[in-house]
């Protein structure tokens, strides 16, 4: 049963990829009529870059908007102190957390079945811990070279 599960959420991402393909070169949103287009359009490439520009846009954007966030928030005079420290306060618990499950793992006897959620429970916080260190370690500096990279690659195409 699982395995239907992945297979529908894969098929879901796939039809979303089909339909954006799809309003970028203007035809049905039909995978056929999209495979069509991307093999007669000699600037396809050019095309599906445009949308990888976009979408890599899009991130920057959401990340821009949450620094910008957090550093009004912290810089606010008015901001309670639960605001100022909420966001800091639950990435170290999750970081901390990932780490003890961790040594859980590696230092205590668990039983079979305790172990299995346990893995699955630091599986999910170990994809938190990277979304963490991205937003208060990501390299805002090197998104900000692709990007220009990205734009002038795009500007000599043209």
């Amino acid at each position: 049963m699982q395995h239907c599960n992945c297979h529908c959420a894969w098929r879901a991402l796939g039809g979303l990829a089909v339909s954006a393909l799809a309003t970028k070169f203007g035809v049905a949103d039909e995978l056929e009529a999209v495979t069509a287009a991307i093999k007669a359009d000699p600037e396809a490439t050019i095309k599906l870059q445009e949308l990888e520009q976009a979408r890599f846009q899009a991130v920057l954007a959401d990340k821009a908007s949450a620094r910008a966030r957090e550093v009004a928030i912290t810089n606010s005079a008015n901001a309670p102190l639960l605001n100022k420290i909420v966001t800091p306060a639950l990435a170290l618990g999750v970081v901390g957390l990932s780490f003890a499950l961790f040594a859980v793992l590696i230092f205590v006897e668990v039983k079979t079945e305790a172990k299995d959620i346990l893995i699955y429970i630091l599986g999910v916080l170990s994809a938190a811990v990277t979304q963490i260190l991205s937003y208060y370690f990501g390299s805002s500096q090197g998104s900000k070279d692709k990007e220009e990279k990205l734009s002038g690659f795009m500007s000599n195409r043209e």
